[in-house]
Parts: structure tokens; C-alpha cells; sequence
């Protein structure tokens, strides 16, 4: 019976630790005023006639704070990379000159920024959401295996066990939050 409520607490911090992983990937997403690469992870290019990543058909750098330059490895590339650009509705206009694309990310209105720290929060609360499901399935789980045959002791425990998880990952989203809206708001 250990090692079974082992398997149940292993599988809530693995749920947990996976919508921190998607917080994460998605507060990348929310632009802050400051250029950066990763906000191209999602674009991808027809490259003869396979969806493709932007990283892997060019070199993407920052030049400056407001400044992303891709430079694609293969010239006849260019008019694909600008498109899927203005296809991933990022709200960029890529500047190609024969050679490099160039986009300039614009500074943020403040309205923009309430805008984008709003989004973040409501990305903070689904995290939020999927951490207390996790712990809702873990303590289920837990009540059955009460009905089996599980000691109450090693159910008690148990139980605060996936409380204190769900306490920490809750941290970590707060915390996470934070940094992105100090990061919007930066100016």
C-alpha cells in the first residue's frame, strides 16, 4: 500500500510540475517591450513543403532591446520567413531587406501593458486550476484506497503531503507572475 500513495504523490508533483511548465511556456508568449528571441518560438515556415521552426531554417538574434534579426540560411527563404511572421499574428511587421529580416518590437502603451499583465495573471489562475485538480485526483484516489484497506495514519499523511505540494507549485505561479508583471511594467 506504500508504495502505491508513492505512485499517487510521484503523479500529482508530476501534474503539478507540468502546468508550471505550461505557465511557463506561455507567459514566454506574452511579449514585455523587450525583443527576444523566443517570442518566435511558435512561428513556422514552409520549407519545401514541411512546417518547419524559424530556428531551424535561420539565425535569430537581438541585436538591441527592441530589435529581433533573422537571418536565414538560405536566401530564397526570406519571402516564407516574412510571411509565416505575419501568418503567426504576433502583431509584428518584419522589415526584409534582401538579406535579414528586421523587426522592431514597438514600446507598450500602458493600456497594453494592463492588457498583457491581465493575460498573464489569467494564465497564472489556469496553472492555479490544473495544481488544486491535481491535488483533487491525488486526495480521490487517496479516500478509495482509505475504503481498501489503507491505514488511516498513512492516508493523513498522505494528504498533507499533496497539500504542501500544492502549496509550493501555488508559489511558484505567484512567484512566477510577479516576475512577468515586473517585467511588463518595466519600461
Amino acid at each position: 500500500m506504500e508504495e502505491e500513495v508513492e505512485l499517487i504523490l510521484d503523479l500529482c508533483r508530476e501534474k503539478m510540475a507540468s502546468a508550471i511548465d505550461h505557465l511557463e511556456v506561455e507567459l514566454i508568449h506574452i511579449r514585455a517591450g523587450k525583443a527576444s528571441t523566443r517570442m518566435l518560438d511558435g512561428v513556422t515556415v514552409d520549407y519545401y513543403g514541411s512546417a518547419t521552426p524559424l530556428q531551424q531554417v535561420s539565425n535569430i538574434s537581438t541585436p538591441d532591446a527592441r530589435t529581433i534579426a533573422i537571418q536565414p540560411w538560405e536566401k530564397n527563404l526570406i519571402g516564407e520567413i516574412e510571411k509565416a511572421i505575419m501568418n503567426a499574428n504576433l502583431g509584428f511587421n518584419p522589415d526584409n531587406n534582401g538579406e535579414i529580416i528586421r523587426i522592431m518590437v514597438p514600446p507598450l502603451t500602458e493600456e497594453r501593458r494592463k492588457t498583457l499583465a491581465k493575460q498573464a495573471n489569467a494564465e497564472g489562475e489556469n496553472a492555479k486550476v490544473s495544481i488544486r485538480s491535481a491535488r483533487k485526483d491525488a486526495n480521490e484516489t487517496l479516500k478509495k484506497m482509505l475504503k481498501n484497506g489503507l491505514s488511516e495514519d498513512l492516508e493523513k499523511d498522505a494528504e498533507q503531503q499533496v497539500q504542501d505540494m500544492t502549496n509550493e507549485f501555488s508559489k511558484k505561479v505567484d512567484s512566477a507572475l510577479e516576475k512577468k508583471n515586473q517585467e511588463i511594467f518595466t519600461i
